[in-house]
């Protein structure tokens, strides 16, 4: 979690983002929204981003405000400075242990909430990896739905290296994204795998000049902002569902969620616009 490669600069949010302070009062996630897209920025770059707990909180009430908003048809996560996100900041933990306070309750109480909101969210989010993304770190990248990398983007699963378990998810979704093998030897021997490598495994989507990243990931951003918001909740759910049930209860979601899609304003317009030969505009409803 220490590993500090040089990477490029985050992709700049929308502008006059809000902070969401910790009890310090330093901003450590930003919160913005612009033409449908929600950016949320983990603000602490000196420390490569890792995560306290109050961050935590923090990161989780940015993620509520996002499903919540309206306004935000698309989430955007990414890092400040040289790093995406370094996973849980060592220093507390070391002052939790010598207190006698392990990480079951932060799991339960920060990482898993955290995961969990960002896969139930009815919106797409990408992970936007402007750098290292190591431990928690990378499980937070894994959870989102699309991944963009910067082409100096590294990814560590550090859990091993200090004698713990995968956690907020990484289990889960690691397996899926590069297969079972892969993923087992990811954790356990912990090698760092850059960019273009996570690109061929299929750990991230596209890997892009670090220069290039902002443009690149406002692209992606913009074209999912765009788009038929209900469906592509729907489709996150199908794919949730259909990886712990048998095909018979997948075709039964699917019916349910085709029903609950084809009474959605967004699905009327299109068909007539499709039946108009004209380009169909969304709204997100």
């Amino acid at each position: 979690m220490d590993q500090r490669p040089k990477a490029t600069p985050a992709a700049p949010g929308p502008v006059s983002p809000s902070p969401t302070a910790d009890e310090h009062g330093h901003d450590q996630v930003l919160y913005a929204v612009e033409d449908g897209v929600a950016t949320i920025t983990l603000n602490r770059p000196d420390a490569m981003n890792a995560l306290t707990i109050s961050m935590k909180a923090a990161l989780l009430e940015a993620l509520e405000r996002a499903r919540e908003d309206a306004q935000a048809r698309v989430v955007v996560l990414t890092g400040a400075g040289r790093g995406f996100c370094a996973g849980q900041d060592l220093r507390e933990h070391a002052d939790n242990l010598e207190a006698g306070v392990g990480l079951d309750n932060t799991v339960r109480a920060h990482y898993n909430p955290i995961v969990s909101t960002i896969a139930a969210m009815g919106k797409p989010v990408v992970a936007v990896v402007n750098g290292i993304a190591a431990g928690a770190g990378a499980s937070l990248a894994f959870a989102c739905d699309f991944r963009i990398a910067a082409e100096g983007a590294k990814f560590a699963m550090a859990f091993g290296a200090i004698g713990l378990a995968p956690d907020s998810g990484a289990s889960w979704t690691l397996p899926r994204l590069v297969g079972p093998a892969r993923a087992r030897e990811l954790l356990m021997l912990g090698e760092p795998v850059g960019a273009q490598r996570a690109l061929e495994i299929g750990m991230v989507n596209s890997v892009v000049p670090g220069d290039d990243l902002a443009a690149s990931a406002r692209e992606l951003a913009a074209r999912l902002a765009q788009g038929p918001t209900v469906a592509y909740g729907a489709i996150k759910q199908a794919l949730d569902f259909s990886a712990a049930h048998p095909l018979e209860d997948s075709l039964e979601m699917e019916a349910d969620l085709q029903d609950a899609c084809a009474k959605s304003e967004d699905h009327h317009n299109a068909t007539r616009a499709f039946l108009a030969k004209e380009r169909p505009v969304f709204h997100g409803r």
